[in-house]
């Protein structure tokens, strides 16, 4: 039952990231916009480039299994300095700040799953597992 729920929880938190690198293709105008509306100027063009590949990649590699930890780290690489830019909720009015630091809270909370990929391993259910099990015939060795 625990690798089942480990494989569950890996595709459900790669959803999340697998799905804003493509949003993040699609709409790379817009995103770029929304980066000015935040103050993040500097090499805009560079870093939405470097969040997607570390978006997809990390994402990716959490999905299938192959290197979870890794994927884990790059994910973390992009998630946690996105929350403290996005949803700095102490800086924001009070009308605002109730929402933003439900949304800080929620992102927060993801990290934490990342971390207990990158802890836990991928499980029994990846491709990982499926390398190390799978025999290669003694005609080929």
């Amino acid at each position: 039952m625990k690798d089942v729920v480990d494989l569950i929880g890996r595709i459900l938190l790669a959803t999340i990231f697998l799905y804003e690198g493509i949003d993040s293709i699609w709409y790379f105008k817009k995103t770029k916009a929304l980066m000015t509306s935040y103050g993040i100027n500097f090499q805009q063009d560079m870093l939405l480039m470097a969040s997607i590949f570390l978006l997809l990649l990390g994402g990716t590699l959490l999905l299938i299994g192959y290197r979870s930890r890794f994927g884990a780290v790059l994910i973390l690489l992009y998630w946690i300095p996105l929350t403290f830019i996005v949803h700095s909720f102490w800086n924001d009015p009070p009308e605002v700040r109730r929402m933003e630091s439900i949304l800080f809270m929620k992102n927060m909370a993801i990290a934490g799953g990342l971390l207990s990929v990158f802890v836990n391993g991928s499980g029994k259910y990846s491709i990982k597992t499926l390398l190390a099990n799978t025999r290669v015939p003694k005609r080929f060795r």
